[in-house]
């Protein structure tokens, strides 16, 4: 299947430049990440068998506002509070920025706005 992939001159654009093109790029990315934090606090407060309420206690909040914490597709929580919950349980959030494209092509970009 990869030597298809490489051999087939029509390939249209990738997954990215779809999403950047409809203008929801930044979204996704971000509701990604938003999935990921949340997907891994809860991993770890089951690991260390943390109930929400007892998150809630631990992070002086109410337990309604836990359950935001841990919903993938809420994106009102802020990295503030992440960390807060992952301080908690003696870890730290990582995000990292990588290179995506050069640097001149992101100001090509923004100069046609």
């Amino acid at each position: 299947m990869g030597d298809l992939m490489k051999n087939n001159k029509h390939r249209g654009p990738s997954f990215d430049e779809f999403l950047e093109e409809d203008g929801i790029l930044e979204e996704v990315n971000a509701a990604a990440l938003k999935k990921i934090i949340a997907y891994h606090l809860k991993l770890h407060m089951e690991k260390y068998g943390i109930t929400q309420t007892e998150m809630a206690k631990l992070l002086k909040t109410s337990r309604p506002a836990v359950k935001r914490l841990l919903d993938p597709n809420n994106y009102s929580v802020t990295l503030l509070t992440f960390n807060r919950a992952a301080s908690l349980l003696g870890k730290k959030i990582n995000i990292n920025f990588v290179d995506t494209d050069d640097l001149d092509q992101a100001r090509h970009t923004k100069s046609k706005k």
